[in-house]
């Protein structure tokens, strides 16, 4: 099968759906499949089409209408441009399937030329229409009326959780029941050597993000100093950065918590296994949160998780069963979740238990397949309604 992945961005470029978007390219590629990556040109300095792992990866500008009138005055031709651009490379790898992951302005091209060429469509929302950063999708007409044309012309729509698809149905006009959950994989395998981190304490409760609002930080923070006040030899690590960090830089001292809560900054590979596999506890906090892969790599490497019930994160997690689900807007009850993992060894080693059996069914390969089915099944509609046509 020739497949074209089309991810909102890809390497050099790091991030959540970057890596998996190459795990995806890796099995399918093993599987025996041809693909191409096609992606945003952002930087532009970034060349336009280069080897990556043995996969060609090409990147294109993909330019959306703004709302001043110079931009949108302009937007036709450029816009022709790059179908056209797009439109040569589609004839010259005849793809059988364009598969979109995280709807940006590559989905709103690959619904194009979808149209165009008769070539199936796979969406695949990763969150991006409750987790950007400006809430793009609330702002932006072009995105909005976009992701509503791409659902519409997608001949499988796919989410990495049901929390994401119920959005796209109460918000973007998603057939009820037409969407299917593919959850993101995780590498089972254990292949970064852990580099320790130098703390100023030996147990520790982990979080693990980027330090934007809507991850919650503050919020286990404030949960965290509950805590605080009857374990003095327990402490917290938050590792990331982005734009919230200075306020919580300025809330853990307000707390008087400044030997007690670490923020290290961006974590390498290394040190993220260490602290993984080292913490009492890892939490995911969110104010909202799609999916949480992060959940499923502090699972992995045998961690009990304490998980926000907002969002799709409650899809992997069992409260009690294989971790605990708290509302982090309820500081007391956070807390309370924390504690327990903290304190009683016996259920958390039930959760680790139970934690560790339950990632398998998470593993890329068997992520893979599922991928794969959807091909195969909107590739033999597609067959059908061609056969039948020409009898």
């Amino acid at each position: 099968m020739r497949i074209v992945l089309l991810p909102s961005a890809y390497e050099p470029a790091v991030g959540g759906v970057e890596e998996l978007s190459q795990r995806l390219v890796s099995h399918l590629t093993a599987l025996g499949h041809e693909l191409e990556v096609w992606t945003n040109r952002h930087p532009p300095e970034l060349p336009e089409a280069e080897d990556i792992a043995g996969v060609t990866v090409r990147r294109f500008p993909m330019p959306l209408p703004a709302a001043a009138l110079g931009s949108v005055l302009g937007f036709g031709p450029a816009a022709l441009a790059a179908l056209r651009t797009m439109g040569a490379a589609t004839r010259r790898f005849s793809p059988d399937i364009f598969h979109v992951q995280c709807f940006s302005g590559n989905g709103v091209y690959a619904s194009a030329l979808s149209v165009l060429f008769g070539v199936p469509l796979v969406v695949t929302l990763q969150g991006e229409t409750v987790m950007d950063d400006n809430d793009i999708y609330d702002t932006s007409t072009s995105l909005r009326l976009g992701l509503r044309a791409g659902l519409r012309v997608a001949k499988a729509v796919t989410g990495c959780s049901q929390f994401t698809l119920d959005d796209a149905v109460s918000r973007f006009g998603l057939r009820p029941g037409a969407g299917l959950p593919i959850p993101n994989g995780v590498d089972l395998s254990h292949p970064d050597p852990p580099v320790a981190l130098a703390l100023p304490f030996d147990t520790f409760v982990l979080g693990l993000g980027r330090m934007v609002e809507k991850k919650g930080f503050d919020l286990l923070i404030d949960a965290f100093h509950r805590v605080a006040q009857g374990r003095r030899d327990v402490g917290l690590v938050i590792g990331g950065d982005g734009a919230a960090r200075p306020k919580l830089q300025a809330k853990v001292k307000e707390l008087g918590l400044h030997d007690r809560v670490v923020l290290p900054g961006n974590l390498s590979r290394g040190q993220v296994a260490w602290a993984m596999s080292n913490a009492r506890a890892f939490v995911l906090p969110s104010r909202v949160e799609p999916f949480g892969i992060v959940v499923l790599e502090a699972m992995n490497a045998g961690t009990p998780v304490v998980v926000s019930v907002h969002g799709g994160a409650t899809e992997i997690v069992r409260d009690g069963e294989t971790g605990l689900v708290a509302d982090p807007f309820d500081a007391p009850a956070l807390a309370d979740a924390l504690q327990r993992v903290i304190d009683d060894s016996c259920e958390r080693q039930e959760l680790v238990t139970r934690g560790l059996a339950a990632v398998g069914a998470f593993d890329w390969p068997d992520i893979t397949q599922r991928y794969l089915a959807v091909y195969e099944e909107i590739g033999s509609r597609s067959k059908r309604r061609w056969t039948a046509a020409r009898q």
